[in-house]
């Protein structure tokens, strides 16, 4: 009874090809050692460059150690003539050993015009550090021009098996090819905030914002000089309300001169959110730390973190530009045509009409400043009829909570699901590499950083993190960051510390 043994190929490849970080090098080194090994190439060609064939040489001898080592059962039927082992995964290629005794793809192009190494390309084992070394040259080659191209090139003279899979991972350790995509990590999106889901007096919770800038003029008429003004927008955070007031410029005295008119209008703020401060910033909020405004500042380079504010912000230059066009208007009557924006975007729905045919109108933010959209017609007056105190009390409670019940279940139900940034992005580490990325600078120019020091919120998901550049330490989004491939998940060749 014969007993066919199936030896598992060993995988551990020798230490002198970790060594090398190149292919370039790898061979040129291999080649010079085998000349000098040779006392017939060594004296004849003693000083003279290396001749292609040597490189060649150098190629083929890597070539079948590798094999060797990740082919053992297919180099051992090839050699002794027989069939490929239907268990192996080059069953498919027909190997074959050449004259050198390299591995080759037999294929069905025998027949055709192509040279012979397009007809029977070498075939390279995928978890190969020679591998590696052979697409990066490939990818140094198409300068860089993706995974494509680099495939392209590299089936030319070998057959990587899941080649594409092996090309895209080599292009996702490249240093180059990772800045230039600059590939950002996404955390999952974050839970609300406890005041956006919290229904309270309307604008205790304020999210604001700077529009702008705007050219203002000092009065009608020819010959007067435009400056530039900006809005400041300030959203309520359970009901969307929106606020606007007009600013003559940027300096904190102006802007705390329009927190003044807002809160006389509004009532005092408890809390208020914006983007991070500049030096001007922390004025102000040592302005209403005084008033007993808590103000609360989100990271820099983060937009996205205010986006409540952000849409607000969109929603009044929509209306706005398309009513003024390229006018220049005085104070006085851009503050009037922001208080006629303000009340459409206060009238406009927070959800859909609900299924009660009894609501003819859809739930505004208007609903809870005034107790109906801010454009909708005037009710009719009530002077007439004999409606007691009570019941009139109790009529206007019934509208209330009939507001609040209508923003429970319609409008917070609405918030639940996340639209996008679904997927929970592996958490960074303290130490790990990445370049700060700029919409100022090419990718080339992009300062190099090391994470420092990690933010975590409150559902323990981290999206800030501090970071340490050559000349300052910032705090950043993970938005911004690309991290470098390769310094924490591939594996470094020996003897390489750049």
């Amino acid at each position: 009874m014969a007993c066919l043994v199936v030896k598992a190929p060993v995988t551990t490849e020798p230490d002198l090809l970790l060594r090398f970080p190149t292919l370039q090098r790898l061979l040129r080194v291999t080649a010079w050692c085998r000349r000098w090994l040779n006392p017939v190439r060594r004296d004849a060609r003693l000083g003279r460059p290396l001749h292609p064939d040597e490189l060649d040489s150098a190629l083929f001898r890597w070539l079948r150690v590798v094999q060797a080592l990740h082919f053992p059962t297919d180099v051992a039927a090839a050699s002794a003539g027989r069939p490929t082992p239907p268990r192996s995964h080059l069953v498919k290629l027909s190997p074959f050993l050449n004259d050198q005794g390299v591995l080759r793809v037999r294929g069905r192009l025998k027949n055709s015009q192509l040279p012979l190494d397009e007809k029977h390309p070498m075939i390279i084992p995928a978890a190969s550090w020679l591998t590696r070394l052979v697409i990066d040259s490939c990818n140094r080659r198409t300068l860089h021009g993706g995974v494509q191209l680099t495939l392209g090139l590299l089936r030319l003279r070998f057959w990587v098996p899941r080649g594409r899979t092996a090309v895209k991972q080599q292009l996702h350790r490249c240093v180059t090819c990772t800045r230039w995509r600059a590939a950002t990590p996404q955390p999952q999106m974050g839970n609300l905030p406890r005041d956006r889901v919290t229904p309270t007096r309307p604008f205790l919770s304020t999210g604001v914002d700077y529009a702008g800038p705007i050219l203002l003029r000092t009065s009608k008429g020819r010959g007067h000089r435009a400056h530039k003004g900006y809005i400041a927008v300030f959203v309520c955070f359970w009901s969307k309300a929106t606020h606007l007031e007009v600013v003559s410029d940027y300096t904190s005295e102006a802007f705390i001169a329009a927190l003044h008119r807002f809160v006389s209008r509004r009532g005092l703020c408890a809390e208020i959110y914006s983007d991070c401060a500049t030096a001007e910033g922390h004025r102000i909020f040592l302005a209403a730390t005084a008033q007993g405004i808590r103000w609360h500042f989100n990271p820099p380079a983060v937009p996205h973190f205010g986006g409540l504010w952000e849409t607000a912000v969109k929603s009044t230059k929509f209306h706005l530009r398309r009513v003024i066009g390229e006018t220049t208007l005085t104070f006085e009557e851009l503050s009037t045509l922001l208080a006629q924006i303000e009340a459409c975007l206060n009238s406009r729905p927070l959800q859909t009409l609900s299924d009660d045919p009894e609501d003819v109108s859809a739930l505004t933010p208007g609903h809870f400043l005034v107790g109906a959209p801010l454009l909708a017609v005037p009710e009719p007056s009530l002077t007439g009829q004999t409606v007691s105190t009570l019941s009139r009390w109790r009529h206007l409670q019934q509208m209330r909570d009939h507001f609040w019940q209508r923003w429970s279940s319609e409008y917070l139900h609405g918030l639940a699901s996340r639209t996008k940034w679904l997927k929970d992005e592996a958490a960074p580490h303290v130490g790990d590499l990445c370049l700060v990325r700029s919409e100022l600078t090419p990718p080339s120019r992009w300062p190099l950083a090391r994470i420092s020091r990690l933010h975590p919120g409150d559902d323990g998901i981290v999206r800030v993190v501090s970071i340490r550049t050559a000349t300052s330490e910032l705090v950043r989004p993970l938005v911004k960051l690309v991290f470098l491939p390769g310094v924490n998940d591939a594996p470094t060749p020996h003897g390489d510390t750049s």
